[in-house]
Formats: C-alpha cells, structure tokens, sequence
C-alpha cells in the first residue's frame, strides 16, 4: 500500500505544528511539516490568543504539505489545549480577541459561581475538577462585566472548533474539548443546560457536539486556494490534546495509568464511565470525555511550565541555559534539598517564577535553591512526589495496583525526570511515544477512515511503529522520608496563605 499522509494540527501554548502522519498500511511514521511560535499577547494587565495569526500558520503548513506529499494528503484533524475558545455572531464572524486560560479576570469567579448553585452540586453534575480558569469561570467573567461579545454571540467555538470553522465553513461542538469546560454533564454527555443557565450563561451559545472521529467536512474553496490542496477532509480527532494523547498510549492493557507530560502534567486513567464519588471530589480529579466512548479521570498537575517559567526569567538576567545544560546541572545538585508543591496557584500564573520560589520557601521554613540547578532540581523532584501522591489516589480510588505508569508527551525527553519519578514511584516508567498527541490524532483519522478497526488496533499500530523506553526504579532510599517531608512542606504552605 502507498504511504497516505494523515495531518496532525498541533496547537500548543507555545508553539504550534502540522505533522504528517505517513501510513503503509502496516505502520505509522511521523514527520514535521511546519512549526510555528504561540505565546499570545499581553495587552495591560490581560492576555490574549492570536487565532488569525495562528490559522495563517496552519495554512502556511497546509501549503507546504501540498508539494510535499501531493495527492497522498488524504485528511486533517485538529488538536489543541482546552477551556479556551471564541464567539461568534450570527453572520459567523469572530467577536473579539479570544482571552488565554492564564488571564486574571476569572478571579473570584468561582465563588460568585457557587452562591448560584453549590460547589458540590456542580461537581456532581459536571465532575469535573475546579480551576480557575475553567470556562464555566471564563464565561461568567464575560457575563459579570457585560461583555458586548457576549452579548451578540450566537455561539461559542472552542479552540479547536474555531479552526475547523474556518478550514470548514461548518461550526461544530467536538466533545472531548467540550469536557474541558465544566458546562457538560459527565453521565449524560451532553450540555448541562440547567446548569448553565442557573450560572445566567445564554445556553443558546452550545451547539450540537460531535464524537472523535467524527467527519467535520471538506476544506472551504478560499483555503484550497491559498494552501494548494485541492481535496482534503478535516475529520474531529480527540481535540483536546490529552485525549488524543491517551489515544496513543501503546499499551495492550485494559486497565492503565498514563502519565501526559509537558507544560502540564496529566495522570489519570481510562474509564467506560465517569468516577463521581466523594474520593473523586475530596482528591479534586476530573471526568473528561476520551475517544471511543471513554472517560479520561485525571488530575492536572503543574508540570514542566515551572522550569520554563524559570528559563524565561533566567534568559532575561542573561542566564542563557538549554534544557539540557539545565538537566544536567540538576543532576549535579543535591537532592532532597527543598520541595514545593507545584500546584500553589502563586506558581500558575507568568512572571518571575525564581523569586516566587524563593517566597515560597522562606514561606515555609526551607532554604532557597542558590542556583538553577538547585532549583530545577526542586522541581523535578516534587514533580515526581507529586505524581506519587497521585497515583497512590488513583489505585485507591479504582481498587487496582499499577505495575507500570505509561508516560508520553514532550516529558519523555527529559530523561532526568523520568527516572526519578520511577525511583518515586517505586514502579517502571515506559515513556513515549513523544508525539503521542499527534500520533493519536492520526489514529483518529485512521479509524474514521477504516484504515484500523478500533482503538485496541490502533495502539498496537503505535506499539509496532514506536518502542517506549523502559525506566526501572533504582534503590528506594530516602524517597520515603522525601515524600513525607514533602506532604508536610505542602500542608505547611496551605496553612501559610
């Protein structure tokens, strides 16, 4: 069989890609066609997503695939972070600049959420975890100051809905991307419309949503022009990028626990139904939709934004340091020197991240990391604490002992991390595949065409294609001590705020 080209939209919070899935009918090679800078904009005190410019680079990586791969471009599919997303108005214009996640004006929405319906009501409906800058908080900040956008909106289009709208013509809800809102009801599935309209959210604004896998349509005659491409079918994969990234783990169990790691650390497991119970709500995990019917329960956790947050600030001050120069330099610095836990809401906003971990430890009672090694050091090592305490909630709340964590994502290549998470877990560690998300959008498009039959299929096709490196854990020593000091250190700054 020819090699038929399969492409990945990968949007990230820093950077975005269009990969070409290659796929013989036996395996699955993956190749960059174009990379491009995210990062949106600040303007003030807000900070805000650049989705003109970004749809310009995807079509730049739509125009380069056209001579590259020629009549072999068979389908598309989008991936991209949740929560985020853009209103548009009954001629199907967008209203607005679309906000990022990070900005601060969803402060205080949570509570003004719960004197309308209770936190634990909300969670019961939804299950999904509480941040802040889930949509559902996101959206009551645009009702709370009038939003004209709001206003006139006749529908709201998450991310990835928003570049299948303009590669389309079509305005469709994608439903793993909806799950990230904590508008959707978990049991049902669909629209939680009570709900949102005891919030005083217009529920006019949610369309039909449609499942992965999903054909959303053909590409608009103006984006053939521009690109070259004169037939391509834009197919819905697990939009949100976990859930492609999931859909990739290449195990042969049924039962797993899958690390996503990158900016943000994802742990959970895959589940046929949602996990709403008072572990569930004490712990704070998450319900979001999967691909093929399933149910992601996870927790989000702070991930390697902390290091990168550092870099940034240390390049600034003119500490010019690679990732791996980084690396190495950890490696080289004391362990067990100080913790912090990543997740303190001071740490998940930009800004000098250096000087607000020194804070934190002055806060509670440890000394500071002196140089970045140190404090790359301090966070990987929490990190790997964290994902402990994580995953010991996990095997209590499913009743299951999980030999292996399946990691995958950007994380895999910092190798550092990896073995100390398996030395803290006391478990092995399979990292990879490294584009898992993707790999798992290209088997999304694979199984909507009927190139692989299910999704069992599909993660023995990434297992054949892609071999996972094997992380054994060293000697337990000191991790024990570590992780008790570590809970007590996160208790202590809890008590500090």
């Amino acid at each position: 069989m020819k090699q038929q080209a399969h492409l990945a939209i990968d949007l990230g919070a820093s950077s975005g890609r269009v990969m070409a899935g290659l796929f013989d009918g036996n395996k699955l090679t993956l190749e960059e066609v174009h990379r491009f800078p995210n990062g949106g904009h600040r303007i003030g005190d807000h900070f805000y997503w650049d989705f003109v410019g970004l749809f310009a680079e995807i079509k730049t990586g739509l125009g380069k695939a056209a001579p590259t791969y020629g009549n072999r471009v068979v389908s598309a599919g989008v991936h991209t972070w949740g929560v985020d997303y853009g209103l548009v108005d009954g001629g199907g214009y967008l209203l607005g600049l679309p906000h990022q996640y990070r900005d601060p004006r969803t402060e205080g929405m949570d509570a003004r959420a719960f004197r309308r319906v209770a936190r634990r009501r909300i969670y019961e409906i939804t299950g999904i975890q509480f941040m802040y800058f889930n949509t559902m908080n996101q959206l009551m900040a645009d009702a709370a100051r009038r939003s004209p956008a709001l206003a006139q909106a006749r529908r709201i289009l998450f991310t990835p809905d928003l570049i299948n709208y303009w590669l389309t013509g079509r305005q469709t809800n994608e439903y793993t991307i909806a799950s990230t809102s904590q508008l959707l009801d978990a049991r049902t599935r669909g629209w939680a419309k009570g709900l949102i309209r005891r919030l005083g959210l217009p529920a006019k604004l949610f369309g039909p949503l449609v499942q992965p896998g999903t054909v959303v349509g053909e590409l608009q005659e103006s984006v053939r022009e521009e690109t070259g491409l004169a037939k391509l079918t834009v197919i819905a994969p697990g939009c949100h990028y976990t859930a492609s990234a999931v859909a990739a783990v290449p195990t042969d169990q049924d039962y797993f626990i899958y690390l996503s790691s990158g900016t943000w650390s994802l742990m959970g497991v895959e589940t046929p139904k949602p996990v709403i119970t008072e572990a569930s709500y004490r712990y704070g995990f998450t319900n979001e939709g999967g691909v093929c019917g399933t149910i992601r329960l996870l927790k989000n956790i702070c991930g390697l934004w902390l290091v990168q947050e550092c870099r940034r600030i240390w390049t600034q001050h003119g500490q010019s340091l690679d990732f791996a120069t980084l690396n190495k330099q950890a490696a080289a610095a004391k362990p067990f020197a100080a913790f912090l836990d990543p997740d303190y809401p001071e740490f998940a906003t930009p800004g000098d991240m250096p000087a607000r971990i020194a804070a934190f430890c002055k806060r509670t009672g440890q000394t500071a990391p002196a140089t970045p090694g140190a404090t790359v050091r301090m966070i990987l090592e929490s990190l790997a604490l964290r994902y402990r305490e994580v995953f010991a909630q996990l095997e209590e709340m499913t009743g299951q002992r999980y030999p292996v964590l399946h990691l995958v994502g950007g994380g895999v290549q910092n190798q550092l991390l990896n073995q100390i998470t398996a030395d803290a877990l006391q478990r092995d560690v399979l990292a990879g595949p490294v584009e898992a998300t993707a790999l798992g959008n290209v088997l999304m498009q694979l199984l909507a065409l009927g190139k692989v039959p299910d999704l069992k299929s599909a993660r023995a096709l990434i297992r054949k294609s892609f071999a996972p490196k094997r992380y054994t854990p060293r000697a337990a020593a000191g991790w024990d001590e570590a992780y008790l000091r570590f809970k007590e250190i996160k208790a202590a700054a809890a008590r500090a705020r």
